[in-house]
């Protein structure tokens, strides 16, 4: 296996030799430096998985590329493109959660093959897609991005996420991971956790969530993902009118 530099982020993600057979083909993940993209890179490095970067630039719109489309109709990252997917043919995964799950079933790591263990992992993924990040994205945009304070929006959405981090450390006061053992379960809250003080909340408040948080952060392969660079994204002016209107000002198209 060897490196190479992705065509704009300063970091070389982890590739494979090209001349090698088809199935060390690297997946190919259209990512951007958000929570969501992170949950993919953790889990790809965790598995020693090779694979390429495609950044897809949000803030210029990139995701409404009609090649991007094709991949992701929901016009989100992260994204997959798997040339050796089931049967040995291509297969393209959108939505994080989804990718998450085939990763996990194409390596059989992370996510077990135990009814019941694969029931809890579940339980705690679903939990994370439709509470914890949407309702932590909520509050960043309010505290940080909304053109003016709205003291009731901050107040409803710091207040759940704080709910929600409670709602962690309850769970993580007798486990040492979300559903038992560590899995994509973890890899798809930790990002968000990450970003705890922008949503208002301080870990010094949660223990449990706290040693969790530090623990997977220490992983190798965690501090890999984190560690990818993509220029362009340091970049961004959020004050631009034209960045705004791309990120916030979308209607169905």
């Amino acid at each position: 296996m060897t490196r190479a530099r992705n065509r704009r982020g300063s970091r070389p993600a982890r590739t494979a030799n090209r001349a090698g057979p088809r199935n060390d083909a690297p997946i190919e993940l259209y990512y951007w430096p958000t929570p969501n993209g992170w949950k993919i890179s953790i889990m790809l490095e965790e598995c020693g998985l090779p694979y390429m970067l495609r950044p897809v630039d949000i803030s210029k719109g990139e995701q409404f590329a009609p090649q991007f489309l094709a991949i992701s109709p929901n016009n989100r990252i992260p994204a997959i493109v798997d040339s050796s997917g089931p049967g040995g043919r291509p297969i393209a995964v959108f939505e994080s959660g989804a990718i998450l799950q085939y990763l996990g079933r194409k390596t059989g790591k992370f996510y077990p093959r135990d009814e019941r263990a694969r029931v809890a992992v579940d339980e705690w993924l679903f939990w994370q897609v439709g509470g914890l990040g949407p309702m932590a994205g909520q509050a960043i945009h309010f505290r940080r991005y909304a053109p003016e304070i709205i003291a009731y929006a901050v107040a409803r959405y710091t207040d759940e996420v704080n709910r929600l981090y409670g709602v962690m450390n309850q769970r993580l006061a007798k486990r040492e991971f979300l559903a038992g053992r560590y899995s994509i379960a973890d890899m798809a809250c930790v990002g968000w956790v990450r970003l705890a003080e922008r949503q208002g909340q301080d870990l010094a408040r949660f223990p449990h969530l706290r040693r969790w948080f530090e623990t997977i952060r220490a992983r190798p392969a965690v501090k890999r993902a984190f560690a990818i660079r993509i220029e362009a994204a340091s970049a961004v002016d959020m004050h631009d009118p034209k960045v705004r209107a791309v990120l916030f000002g979308q209607r169905a198209r």
